[in-house]
C-alpha cells in the first residue's frame, strides 16, 4: 500500500530544496545523484535523461531512496523510500522547463541539445520526516 506524505513532507517537496536519488547499481551498490524534485499529489517526480546512470538503474530495478533536505534548516528532511511505477516521455521536456524555472527561475537550457528527456514517477513505500 502506497505512504502519504505528510503535510510538511509535501513543503518540503514543493519549496526550493534539493533532493538526493539513491538507485541501485547492475551489482547492488547504491548510486546518488543530486536531483530537481516535485510532486503529483503523493506521487515523487524526478526528470532525467534518457540513458543516464539512474534512469538505467531504475530501469532494471524500481527500488529507491529519496532525501529531501530543506534549505532553510538541512536538519529538517524528508526521507522517502519506494518505486518507480511508471516512466514518461510525453511532457517530460515541458516538466523539466517547470523544475528549471521552480529552482533557477528560467527555462531548462540543455547542454545536448538532442538529449530525450524522461519522467520517473516514484510510489512511496515508507516516508519519514
Amino acid at each position: 500500500m502506497p505512504a502519504k506524505i505528510p503535510a510538511e513532507g509535501r513543503r518540503l517537496l514543493d519549496g526550493k530544496n534539493f533532493a538526493c536519488l539513491a538507485t541501485l547499481m547492475k551489482d547492488g551498490s547504491p548510486q546518488v545523484t543530486p536531483v530537481w524534485i516535485a510532486r503529483e499529489g503523493d506521487i515523487v517526480v524526478i526528470n532525467t535523461a534518457v540513458g543516464r546512470t539512474k534512469e538505467r538503474n531504475v530501469a532494471r530495478d524500481p527500488r529507491v531512496a529519496v532525501a529531501v533536505l530543506d534549505v532553510e534548516d538541512p536538519y529538517r528532511k524528508l526521507l522517502i523510500r519506494g518505486r518507480v511505477v511508471a516512466t514518461v516521455t510525453q511532457g517530460a521536456r515541458e516538466h523539466i522547463d517547470m523544475l528549471s524555472k521552480k529552482y533557477t527561475g528560467h527555462r531548462f537550457n540543455s547542454q545536448a541539445p538532442d538529449e530525450r528527456r524522461i519522467v520517473l514517477k516514484i510510489e512511496p513505500a515508507s516516508v519519514s520526516l
